[in-house]
């Protein structure tokens, strides 16, 4: 009898241990003040991790997340940069670098911002100033293979929504920017001047809000282009403002006559660059601009964000004078 008794205590002892384990693994626990921040490196290996989650007060010891790895055998724990900030317990921990529970910022940028308006977006989620991002962006190295004639990077920073981690540089960002214009761009199959093209484009991002007018208002462009008529795009003139720091919020007449090769009440033909950082919808319009004699549009004064087009200067001016009115309403 004397075996069975052995192999019952073993077994009670087997089922003590296990439930202290579960017990010890389950309670919450936090060794650090605030938050505090654990990058996991590539090709680390559990006893790395555990020590590295162990050293910044996330788990009592590394035996906690050891044994949580046994307890949860068959997941991989996966690389990266993890928040906590509050007490959690080692399989709760062991959860979330399994499922790859990383942190990091949303970056979402509309279509039509300008890179001033992307560095301010930056600046207030904290990863770094505006100031450094329009400085990286204006370094128009990274498109220089696409576009030689490229002032900056502004148009090439694609619309889209981006996920950053604590350490990304405005650098890093541009080139993640710069790198999924180049995935659209190579999807439209575009055999156009690319300078040209997204030059034109930003245009119609800033002036045309409704998709349907898109391709409207790049044919009034081109057909201004076309017989040498200035372009008169008010957006330009606000970013030569924005250029040369002197921007307050409307255009005045100094902007108007402002000297700046960006302002197209001055200066014939496409700015230098594009103004903005148009969507796929704006480039495509671009790229192909509908079938209309119009060199005019204004936009009508009932608030839906259309425009009237127009192929004369009388039609023109009638339409003005009819938003004048209905804007004094």
């Amino acid at each position: 009898m004397k075996p069975f008794r052995a192999i019952r205590w073993l077994l009670v002892l087997a089922v003590l241990a296990g439930g202290y384990a579960v017990f010890r693994l389950s309670r919450p626990y936090q060794g650090f003040e605030g938050e505090t921040f654990v990058d996991i490196p590539r090709g680390a290996s559990t006893r790395r991790i555990a020590d590295l989650l162990a050293d910044a007060g996330v788990v009592r010891s590394r035996w906690d997340l050891l044994l949580a790895r046994v307890v949860e055998r068959g997941r991989k724990l996966q690389a990266g940069e993890y928040r906590f900030e509050r007490p959690a317990s080692a399989l709760e921990v062991f959860g979330r670098v399994a499922r790859g529970d990383i942190f990091y910022y949303e970056l979402v940028v509309p279509e039509g911002r300008n890179m001033f308006d992307i560095g301010a977006a930056v600046e207030k989620l904290g990863l770094f100033s505006a100031a450094k991002f329009v400085a990286a962006a204006r370094d128009p190295r990274l498109v220089r293979d696409l576009d030689p004639r490229a002032p900056t990077l502004e148009g090439y920073l694609f619309p889209d929504t981006y996920r950053l981690g604590r350490h990304t540089t405005p650098e890093q960002l541009c080139q993640t920017m710069t790198g999924k214009f180049r995935e659209v761009w190579s999807g439209l199959n575009a055999r156009a001047d690319v300078h040209d093209a997204v030059t034109l484009a930003s245009l119609v991002e800033k002036e045309g809000k409704l998709a349907e007018e898109r391709p409207l208002i790049a044919a009034v462009f081109e057909n201004r282009l076309r017989i040498g008529m200035k372009l008169d795009c008010d957006p330009t003139t606000i970013y030569a403002a924005l250029l040369d720091e002197r921007y307050r919020g409307a255009i005045y007449r100094s902007d108007l006559e402002s000297d700046n090769p960006y302002n197209t009440y001055r200066n014939a033909g496409l700015p230098p660059g594009p103004i903005a950082n148009p969507g796929l919808a704006s480039m495509e319009a671009a790229l192909h601009p509908a079938a209309s004699d119009a060199l005019y549009f204004v936009l009508r004064p009932d608030g839906s964000g259309a425009h009237q087009f127009s192929n004369s200067i009388a039609a023109q001016e009638e339409a003005v004078a009819r938003y004048r009115r209905g804007h004094r309403k």
